[in-house]
């Protein structure tokens, strides 16, 4: 009888003890758990809308979830809730994205992504204007990077 070596490494440090309840946004993945944060922040820095999901869950998803969320109190009136433009990044970029934007009147600076980009040329259609001044208002996005440290400080 032949005798294999044990096999290396530890076991898996959790069990999967059936489903995790939504409201708790936990992934499982081989990591282990993770979470990814959605967040909606005005050009100084400051959080206006901010939603947890599971890992797994794509970002592409969760744009109008998170736009949504948006309530910023006015002096008076009922509470602003649609920004006037959308500076997102390459993981948020979808028809599905793209259309909720226009039919709420949201302009979008959002760069394709390169398989879209790749998908775009073998079909004939509109190309996505990304143009100098689109790259010059994407540089803003790194006030939401900003923001996102403020609140790990």
């Amino acid at each position: 009888m032949r005798h294999f070596p044990a096999p290396q490494g530890a076991q898996s440090n959790y069990k999967k003890f059936g489903q995790e309840p939504p409201d708790h946004a936990i992934g499982r993945s081989r990591g282990g758990l993770t979470t990814k944060n959605h967040l909606v922040c005005d050009g100084k820095g400051r959080a206006l809308a901010f939603i947890l999901t599971p890992g797994q869950a794509a970002d592409t998803s969760m744009l109008a979830a998170t736009l949504s969320e948006i309530r910023v109190l006015g002096a008076r009136g009922r509470p602003r809730s649609r920004p006037d433009r959308v500076l997102a990044d390459k993981g948020y970029p979808s028809k599905a994205n793209r259309a909720w934007l226009r039919e709420h009147g949201i302009a979008a600076t959002i760069p394709e992504r390169d398989d879209q980009i790749a998908h775009r040329r073998k079909r004939r259609g509109r190309p996505i204007d990304f143009g100098d001044q689109q790259r010059v208002r994407y540089r803003g996005r790194n006030v939401v990077e900003r923001c996102f440290n403020k609140l790990k400080q």
